[in-house]
């Protein structure tokens, strides 16, 4: 499945894939960018990413990390 910065849940799962113990709250918007153009699904242009769109990533795979923790 191709990844697009819209699919943020599925970007977010990727993420917590191939890299499953880093610390969310250290990950700064430059490193989380080339993480998402670097996965080997990524299919978008990486020029339209957007501080809020990084952002909006960041958060949601921060929710999904603590929830999962409760699982």
């Amino acid at each position: 499945m191709s990844l697009y910065w819209d699919n943020s849940y599925e970007i977010v799962l990727e993420l917590m894939t191939y890299y499953p113990d880093v610390d969310i709250e250290s990950v700064g918007i430059e490193q989380l960018y080339q993480w998402i153009i670097t996965l080997p699904d990524f299919a978008d242009d990486p020029h339209l990413a957007n501080e809020a769109i990084l952002m909006d990533i960041l958060r949601e795979w921060y929710e999904e990390h603590d929830s999962s923790w409760l699982s």
